[in-house]
């Protein structure tokens, strides 16, 4: 049976090694399979959320449109696609674009040591976001973002601080 609170552990060609819970894979900073998704408006602006105050980290920051872990045996695509609905109570085409590799301590006790997979999508509906996961979702300007990251870093998930330069590398 698929245990939706595991993450897949994988080595550094994202070859699955096994599974293990997320909050002790997230404790411990072993690598795992994630995905991270960038929704923008027809207008190029991108849809950001912010983190829900109670979530295990970083809550209250803005973060990129969705982010999330592929269950044991699902395709990649198909999760960005249910995470999506999920989280925010929508679907749109996805083109994965790249790959990322990152480790980062986000919080004390917390590494996130990630093999992302990004996706872009366009989006001009209604949203309706899981207020256990998300409390606001507003679009912003390109120019904004980078704006505020350099004025205001901490407002910001350290992925996603991380992630902007190379997902302006694809626009």
């Amino acid at each position: 049976m698929i245990n939706p609170t595991e993450v897949i552990l994988v080595n550094e060609q994202d070859e699955a090694i096994g599974t293990m819970e997320k909050r002790a894979a997230h404790e411990e900073g072993l690598l795992h399979r994630a995905i991270s998704i960038f929704v923008f408006t027809p207008q190029g602006d991108l849809i950001l959320q912010r983190r829900a105050h109670n979530r295990q980290h970083c809550g209250g920051l803005w973060s990129n449109t969705c982010c999330g872990h592929p269950l044991l045996g699902e395709d990649i695509t198909e999760a960005a696609h249910r995470k999506l609905q999920a989280v925010l109570g929508f679907d749109t085409h996805l083109d994965k674009q790249f790959e990322f590799r990152y480790r980062l301590a986000v919080t004390s006790g917390i590494v996130e040591n990630e093999y992302k997979h990004i996706y872009f999508g366009q989006y001009n509906g209604p949203i309706h976001p899981d207020p256990k996961e998300v409390v606001q979702v507003e679009p912003r300007s390109i120019a904004l973002i980078k704006q505020q990251i350099q004025h205001a870093p901490g407002q910001f998930t350290p992925w996603f601080r991380l992630l902007m330069p190379s997902v302006l590398n694809y626009l």
